[in-house]
């Protein structure tokens, strides 16, 4: 079993061509073998500016638009009921549902131009930013940030995004 994503496309700004979804298989692929993931599921959905500031504010309590939010799915908050689920021998099993990454395009689009490199590594740069965070890393100081950054740019030079 390998890693799967699931998309969706949630906006009008940019073509989510075939081609851009099989980069994003191949940096999940790569994203997991650097951090020994080799089964789960991760549901990516590309949204606008105005969708992620709606999640952004729900969710976060931060009343502005961000570029990525990542919503782990192993998370575990005090008090909250523990969820069993039963499997029947016949029947496929679970997945391991990883969690949702979301991505505005339009801050992925001003974010690329901005630091002048494309829009394939800007969306590339978020989406690995996303999974580390859907496993547990996260850059509340400098030497997480610089952790979490190294992660980042390795897994991109691997699949050809560099700056």
């Amino acid at each position: 079993m390998s890693l799967q994503m699931i998309w969706n496309n949630e906006q009008d700004e940019l073509e989510i061509s075939d081609s851009l979804i099989g980069l994003f298989e191949t940096i999940l692929q790569k994203a997991g073998e650097l951090e020994g993931v080799e089964a789960g599921e991760v549901d990516l959905t590309f949204v606008d500016n105005k969708r992620i500031h709606e999640l952004n504010r729900d969710f976060r309590g931060i009343d502005r638009p961000t570029d990525v939010l990542s919503f782990a799915m192993n998370d575990t908050v005090e008090d909250e009921p523990e969820i069993i689920y039963e499997v029947e021998e016949e029947s496929e099993e679970i997945p391991n549902a990883l969690g949702d990454i979301i991505i505005s395009v339009t801050r992925a689009q001003e974010q690329a131009t901005e630091y002048g490199h494309s829009i394939q590594r800007e969306l590339g740069f978020l989406f690995v930013h996303g999974f580390l965070h859907l496993l547990g890393y996260d850059h509340q100081d400098e030497a997480a940030e610089a952790e979490m950054m190294s992660k980042q740019e390795y897994v991109l030079s691997q699949v050809g995004l560099t700056r």
